[in-house]
């Protein structure tokens, strides 16, 4: 698979800074949210393999080695409800990113279970990057989606 286009061919175009901008955004609350980092990568993974971004699924799962999960729960975040290796917050957060991502799936988009569920494990602040995170990861995933970039070449690091 080829991907269609770069995003980033040309580095001073209006494309390549606007995605730059989402790169920013999400690197802010990677590095500065007190939501754990275990919980953020899960999501990522997660969000990123509902949506069919190969590339982001493939940096995602092997960010998230990189930072010492193990490789049973990586392989399991796909059927993290029938799964017993997540926690209960873990799986609230993931509950909430599942629901946030197919809004256009379900008629009321994010159920008050869902929400009420996380709001039991993560503050106010917490629960607003999840929701940042979740919006931006979406958006990341159609980009990837649309130009096709393929996943595989992903070395853990080279996000910065």
């Amino acid at each position: 698979m080829t991907a269609r286009l770069s995003l980033f061919a040309n580095p001073d175009g209006t494309a390549a800074r606007a995605a730059g901008h989402f790169g920013t955004a999400s690197k802010t609350i990677l590095a500065e949210s007190s939501l754990p980092a275990t919980t953020q990568k899960l999501v990522l993974l997660r969000t990123s393999q509902i949506n069919g971004d190969g590339y982001a699924t493939d940096v995602w799962s092997k960010n998230a080695a990189a930072a010492g999960d193990s490789a049973t729960r990586i392989n399991l975040v796909a059927a993290w409800r029938e799964s017993t290796v997540f926690t209960d917050a873990e799986r609230a957060a993931l509950a909430l990113a599942e629901q946030g991502t197919r809004i256009a799936d379900a008629a009321g988009g994010v159920s008050d279970e869902a929400w009420t569920a996380a709001a039991e494990h993560y503050d106010a602040d917490q629960l607003a990057d999840l929701v940042v995170l979740i919006a931006l990861i979406n958006a990341t995933n159609r980009m990837g989606v649309i130009v096709r970039k393929p996943g595989g070449d992903y070395q853990p690091g080279d996000l910065g």
